[in-house]
């Protein structure tokens, strides 16, 4: 089974939908058999360059309720064990970002990609650290097991860059419009942070209807990061 993730470094749902599909996909007793990849999305392509404080992005782009609504997500990640700092966090353009994770993906492997993503979700989120800084980015990358000097080429040239904005183009030609969002075998789409019962019980019956390609969604109204 495989399941494709769409996800942006700056969404704080995607950081809680990846811990609570990873205690679903933790408790299914097929795991083994399940192929998990990241794929690219940002919520806002243009984004600085330059970081700076997300509350303020948050304001204005949500007005006066923006901290209130910071605090709501702060307390849902506290329930799977997350930290979130939003006060220290900040804006960034994720477009290297996701660069990095695909060449984790095509030239280390999924556990390389996985663990290069939950770093930099903590970075971004409980360190206010700068997921758009090549030096970050690359201390990053070591940390998930990636080497130092071919991380730093690849982040000083183009290399990826026309197929990361490529498949951004392609998630929204899917029609996927919010993160996260995850793609079983191509066609069952389920959106938002779900719980990880909701999650589980997702896995059990694409495994029962693999045989009969029937394409379906399941989708919330919450728990996820719109455009």
């Amino acid at each position: 089974m495989k399941v494709e993730i769409y996800s942006d470094v700056a969404c704080p749902w995607c950081y809680i939908g990846k811990r609570r599909f990873e205690r679903a996909l933790a408790a299914f007793p097929g795991a083994g058999e399940v192929e998990v990849v990241y794929r690219p999305y940002q919520l806002d392509p243009a984004a600085a360059a330059t970081a700076r404080p997300l509350m303020d992005a948050l304001k204005e782009k949500f007005g006066p309720g923006a901290a209130s609504m910071a605090g709501n997500v702060a307390q849902a990640a506290r329930g799977e064990g997350i930290s979130m700092d939003f006060e220290r966090a900040l804006a960034a353009n994720t477009l290297a970002a996701h660069r990095l994770l695909r060449l984790a993906e095509h030239e280390y492997g999924a556990p390389v990609q996985h663990a290069l993503k939950e770093q930099l979700f903590e970075a971004h989120f409980a360190r206010g650290a700068d997921i758009g800084d090549p030096a970050l980015l690359t201390d990053l990358a070591v940390t998930a097991g990636m080497d130092a000097e071919r991380v730093r080429g690849y982040l000083a040239s183009d290399e990826g860059l026309a197929e990361v904005k490529g498949e951004i183009r392609g998630a929204r030609q899917l029609g996927i419009t919010a993160v996260p969002t995850f793609v079983f075998e191509g066609r069952y789409g389920v959106q938002g942070a779900q719980p990880a019962s909701a999650f589980l019980q997702v896995f059990e019956t694409v495994a029962r209807d693999s045989a009969a390609p029937q394409p379906g969604t399941d989708a919330c109204g919450d728990g996820s990061c719109a455009v």
